[in-house]
């Protein structure tokens, strides 16, 4: 079994339902999503791109991401947890997913097509 699937199914209710629950939305919206495990989490990729992670941590989930400067629509359901380059959806119950706001993620990170560790190195570097 990927180490990233073992992270998810180790998890305590209700976190591994939530983590479940993102991976099945994520898969269904993703052409060849591939999931790693990354820095001890589970990270999605698109043809060699990252697209995403998951995380558990406290008492949520984040589905994290890159690229919010580009986002234009649902901007008010991200948290930035004081990151400069990422920011996430984060969820405490299955209830709180909301599919719109993520397929919406999903789908923009897939027009970007950018891999973000290039552009924040490029950035580090100038």
């Amino acid at each position: 079994m990927n180490p990233a699937e073992v992270y998810i199914l180790k998890q305590e209710e209700p976190y591994k339902s939530i983590l479940l629950q993102l991976q099945a939305i994520i898969e269904a919206v993703v052409p060849n999503a591939e999931l790693l495990y990354k820095w001890g989490i589970p990270f999605y990729y698109s043809k060699g791109i990252p697209m995403c992670f998951l995380n558990q941590s406290k008492d949520y989930v984040d589905l994290a991401f890159w690229h919010f400067d580009q986002m234009d629509k649902h901007t008010e359901h991200f948290i930035d947890a004081n990151r400069k380059s990422i920011r996430s959806l984060r969820f405490k119950s299955v209830e709180d997913i909301n599919d719109e706001v993520v397929v919406y993620v999903l789908e923009k990170q897939l027009e970007i097509n950018t891999n973000p560790f290039k552009l924040i190195l490029g950035k580090k570097k100038s």
